[in-house]
C-alpha cells in the first residue's frame, strides 16, 4: 500500500491546523494511502523533537529521512510556510527536495506582521504541489511566483442532539443559564476582549475553549478578571457535536483567520454565530453563510430570542455543499490524480 506522510510542528491537537490536518489525512486514506504522522509533540506515529515549534535544536536531515522513510507522498502541513521554527523548515525542504509533495499552506509569513520581514518562506520546487486554504492566499501566492491550488477546510457534516446535559453538568452550568461559546485558543488576534464584551451584552456566561498561547497568559487573566459576565474555560475533550450542542452561540470576533472552523462547524451543528468581518471571513459568506454581526450585539440577541431556523438551516446547507469531507477528498483526489501520485 502507498504510504502518505504528514509533517507539522505538532499533530493530533486542537490548534486549527491539526484539526484541518486530521481531516485531510481521512481523506487520503480514503483515497487509498496508509497514513503515517511526523511532529515535534503532540500524539503522531514518529517523534522529531527538532520540529516543535519551543525546539531549541532542529533535526538533522538525517533524522527527517528516517522519519519521512517509506512515504511516497508527503503532506507538509504549515511547517514550510509560517516560520515559527525557521531551521526546520530549511531541513524538511532540503530533504524534500524532488518527492512527491504537497505544501499546504495555512499562515504565509506576509498575513503576520511579526513575520512579514521573513521573506525566504514558502519554499519552491518543481516537483512540489501547493495548496493553499483560501483564495486570498492563493492569489497573494500567485504575484509572489507560485503556482497553488485552493482547496477549502473540509468538515464531518454529521451531527446529532449531542450531550447538553452532560457538558453543561461537568462544567456546573445551569441547563437554563445562557451560554456563549468562544471555540479558539487565546491568542491576540482572536479577538477574546469583544468577545467578552458580547457575552456581556447578551447577558451570558462567556465560554472559552482553550488555553492562552503565544505569551498571552497575563493579558488574558486581565481580561477574564475584568468581565462583567460569569466566565467558565475549557472543554475537557468531549465531541464536537457535546461542545456546540452545549452552546446557545458562538462568538468568533477574530481580527484575522486563515480560514476559521468554528463559524463552519457552528452552523453544521445548527447553533447560531456571530462572525467578524475578517478578511476571509468574506470568502466564505460568498459561498451562502449568513452569520450575525460582532459589532452589534441585536441581531443574535433576537435570533436567540425569537428563533431564526430558517438561517440556521440554510447555513447548515451551505456548510454540507460547499465545505463537507466529500467535497474536500474530490477535490484532493483531483489534485493527486493530476501529479499523477493517485496509488
Amino acid at each position: 500500500m502507498a504510504v502518505c506522510a504528514f509533517i507539522s510542528f505538532r499533530m493530533g491537537m486542537a490548534d486549527g491546523v491539526s484539526v484541518v490536518a486530521r481531516n485531510w489525512q481521512r481523506a487520503i486514506e480514503q483515497l487509498g494511502f496508509e497514513v503515517i504522522t511526523v511532529a515535534g509533540e503532540g500524539p503522531m506515529d514518529r517523534t522529531v523533537p527538532g520540529l516543535s515549534i519551543t525546539a531549541t535544536d532542529p533535526p538533522t536531515r538525517t533524522e527527517l529521512a528516517d522519519a519521512l522513510r517509506g512515504a511516497d507522498l508527503v503532506v507538509v502541513e504549515n511547517l514550510c510556510t509560517i516560520p515559527l521554527n525557521l531551521e526546520s523548515a530549511r531541513t524538511t525542504a532540503a530533504v524534500l527536495r524532488g518527492r512527491p509533495t504537497i505544501m499546504h499552506h495555512h499562515d504565509p509569513p506576509w498575513q503576520r506582521e511579526r513575520f512579514a520581514h521573513i521573506t525566504e518562506l514558502p519554499i519552491d520546487d518543481a516537483a512540489w504541489r501547493h495548496v493553499t486554504i483560501n483564495e486570498l492566499t492563493r492569489k497573494q501566492m500567485q504575484a509572489r511566483g507560485f503556482e497553488a491550488t485552493c482547496i477549502y477546510n473540509g468538515f464531518s457534516t454529521t451531527t446529532g442532539v449531542g450531550d447538553r446535559s452532560g457538558v453543561r453538568r461537568r462544567l456546573d452550568l445551569a441547563q437554563d443559564e445562557l451560554v456563549i461559546a468562544h471555540p479558539v485558543r487565546a491568542i491576540p488576534r482572536k479577538n477574546v476582549a469583544r468577545a467578552i464584551s458580547l457575552s456581556e451584552e447578551l447577558n451570558g456566561v462567556y465560554w472559552l475553549w482553550g488555553p492562552a498561547e503565544d505569551g498571552y497568559d497575563d493579558e488574558l487573566e486581565r481580561l477574564l478578571a475584568g468581565a462583567r459576565c460569569r466566565v467558565v474555560r475549557g472543554t475537557n475533550h468531549e465531541a464536537a457535536v457535546d461542545l456546540y450542542q452545549a452552546a446557545d452561540a458562538v462568538v468568533f470576533p477574530s481580527t484575522w483567520e486563515g480560514f476559521g472552523n468554528p463559524p463552519v462547524e457552528a452552523s453544521i451543528h445548527r447553533v447560531p454565530a456571530a462572525v467578524a468581518d475578517y478578511p476571509v471571513a468574506a470568502e466564505l459568506r460568498n459561498l451562502g453563510f449568513e452569520w450575525y454581526p460582532t459589532d452589534d450585539p441585536e441581531p443574535l440577541s433576537a435570533a436567540l430570542r425569537d428563533g431564526d431556523r430558517e438561517r440556521i438551516e440554510r447555513n447548515r446547507e451551505v456548510a454540507v455543499k460547499h465545505l463537507s469531507l466529500p467535497v474536500m477528498t474530490s477535490q484532493i483526489a483531483a489534485l493527486l490524480d493530476d501529479a499523477g501520485w493517485l496509488p
